[in-house]
């Protein structure tokens, strides 16, 4: 595999396709005496002076063998099913494609021969073609084609527990092993790595653990519903939240208190991070896992739901130099995640944002963050303060959950910073009512607030066994519709499929009710109006409600009234 077919040096192939000059080259080599071309590749990497497609495509010159930027990956009789999945990982190789008597297997090192020994092993009747491709490409071709293979269930891990086998492993997980590798170790160990494992894969966000007086049960919500998974024995109960302490670094001998902690993961190359909730109750410790994929989180204001007409006037609001923006909602219903797209949306280079929250659930580059800790006094209260003198800009605060959060924040407004925060109510115009519940002047309101944006998450339905439905009419008088104002006269719902676990629903997106202070709503808030009459005023003024935005994403087929009826 080694042996070469070019006569060339690399440092030659890599000047005649004029991505390298002969004394940047000179300078390499000084640098990285007697260092293999692989080395000196990474060198030149790390340096900036050649691209990682370029280097590789060098390299397999120099070695003679092709270099293949994508891998068709191609298994139809599950050929490579038996192959170690520790073992790809390790050695940085994956087969890919069986011709006859012939694989192809895919390296990133090509000075790397030893696993073919091995492969030898497990298809002793075949020959071996190798490509040459990067890390991230092997990576990806295992994440998508091998772990699925290789992960065990939870029932799989149950068969194998056995009361007398239970223990726990006092070591911490390191951030970077991917506990899909850790197949070997403990039953108990095993079990709640597939339980973490299924949970990413069924794309849960939340797992629970709960006790009962003879029932353990495991439950997953999935776009927002919780659905029962598991029951293992109510006597591995102790066990599983032991290794859960373990892993997040809590008390294991205390459980008699409240405890939160954190983990970071990897599960199938993807980054995780855990958010962990344990809660006494009279049957024993539950349990509450938030899972936050932190690899494929993507935050942008244009995909998270918001229609044409709402974006726009939102932008303009967010764009504003100066003032407030509250979003609403209950808890789940993603507005941390509005306010993440809005700050990664505004924030540039010449601005400075910094936030305080609690917890902070996904780092933003190029935003300063505090993590608010009440058992040392710094609350959004005293954080805030302090923010306020590293000369912000933009400001987020997780919460307005106290008159004290509240006032600073209105202070803030007015002295020329833009303000993003959340506080818990039904609707845009019921916020104005909370704030004076709160104590702040509405005269201060109705100066420092520029909107309020209420929003709830619906259930998207699967595109994968989307079908049509003719609404009842006891769906039309429900919603206050006319069967004339839906296109072709027919909804859409999803039968169910293996893809979206047969709820016919996958993902979600939010429906929001967007409320700007303009003048006449000024004044309603200095005459203290009810939020009622605040709400119908808007509504003459073309806002959208939030059941009237969640008709309209039904009529377009995007999610089905059920869901719209059920969340607003």
């Amino acid at each position: 595999m080694s042996n070469r077919k070019t006569t060339q040096s690399f440092g030659q192939i890599l000047i005649d396709k004029n991505l390298l000059k002969a004394e940047e080259l000179q300078e390499a080599f000084l640098a990285q005496k007697d260092a293999s071309v692989s080395q000196l590749g990474q060198f030149l990497l790390k340096k900036g002076i050649v691209k990682n497609e370029d280097i590789l495509s060098a390299l397999a010159e120099y070695f003679g063998i092709p270099y293949q930027k994508k891998i068709d990956f191609h298994d139809p009789d599950n050929t490579f099913a038996g192959i170690a999945l520790h073992f790809l990982k390790k050695n940085k190789i994956v087969p890919f494609k069986k011709n006859k008597d012939i694989i192809y297997v895919a390296v990133a090192d090509p000075l790397n021969i030893r696993p073919f020994d091995d492969l030898k092993m497990i298809f002793p009747d075949h020959t071996f073609e190798v490509v040459l491709t990067s890390e991230e490409e092997i990576s990806k071709i295992i994440r998508t084609h091998f772990d699925s293979l290789k992960a065990d269930t939870s029932e799989d891990a149950m068969e194998d527990l056995e009361y007398e086998d239970i223990e726990i492993l006092s070591s911490q997980i390191a951030e970077t092993e991917d506990i899909l590798d850790m197949a070997n170790e403990a039953p108990i160990i095993r079990l709640v790595n597939t339980i973490l494992t299924e949970a990413v894969n069924d794309r849960a966000s939340d797992i629970h653990i709960e006790p009962y007086e003879k029932d353990l049960i495991v439950r997953y919500r999935i776009d927002g519903i919780l659905y029962q998974t598991l029951t293992p024995s109510k006597k591995f109960h102790g066990a599983i939240v032991s290794r859960i302490k373990i892993m997040a670094n809590l008390n294991i001998a205390e459980n008699r208190l409240p405890q939160d902690g954190r983990i970071q993961i990897k599960i199938g190359g993807k980054d995780i991070d855990i958010r962990v909730s344990i809660f006494p109750t009279y049957y024993g410790e539950r349990v509450v896992l938030r899972l936050l994929n932190k690899t494929d989180m993507k935050f942008d204001l244009e995909s998270i739901g918001f229609s044409q007409s709402t974006l726009k006037l939102f932008d303009s609001q967010i764009k504003k130099t100066h003032g407030i923006i509250l979003v609403t909602g209950p808890t789940g219903s993603g507005k941390t995640t509005t306010l993440y797209s809005v700050l990664t949306k505004i924030n540039t280079t010449d601005v400075n944002t910094l936030t305080v929250e609690d917890p902070i659930e996904y780092q933003l580059p190029g935003v300063g963050q505090m993590q608010v800790k009440p058992k040392i006094d710094l609350t959004f209260a005293n954080g805030l303060r302090s923010i306020l003198r590293q000369d912000p800009d933009i400001v987020m605060i997780g919460e307005i959950r106290d008159l004290e959060t509240a006032e600073i924040a209105v202070q803030a407004a007015l002295t020329g910073h833009r303000v993003f925060s959340t506080i818990h109510t039904n609707d845009a115009a019921s916020s104005i009512t909370r704030l004076i519940d709160m104590g702040i002047e509405p005269f201060l309101i109705a100066s420092a607030f520029n909107a309020f944006l209420a929003q709830r998450l619906v259930r998207t339905i699967c595109p994968d066994c989307r079908t049509s439905i003719r609404p009842t009419q006891k769906m039309l008088k429900e919603l206050g519709i006319k069967q004339t104002e839906i296109k072709g006269n027919k909804l859409a719902y999803g039968k169910g499929c293996e893809k979206c676990l047969n709820t016919g629903y996958l993902g979600r997106m939010g429906i929001y009710e967007l409320l700007p202070i303009d003048k006449n709503i000024r004044q309603m808030i200095m005459d203290q109006a009810d939020a009622n009459l605040i709400k119908e005023t808007a509504i003459k003024n073309g806002m959208l409600t939030l059941r009237q935005d969640g008709i309209q994403k039904a009529i377009a087929g995007l999610t089905t009234i059920e869901e719209v009826l059920r969340v607003s």
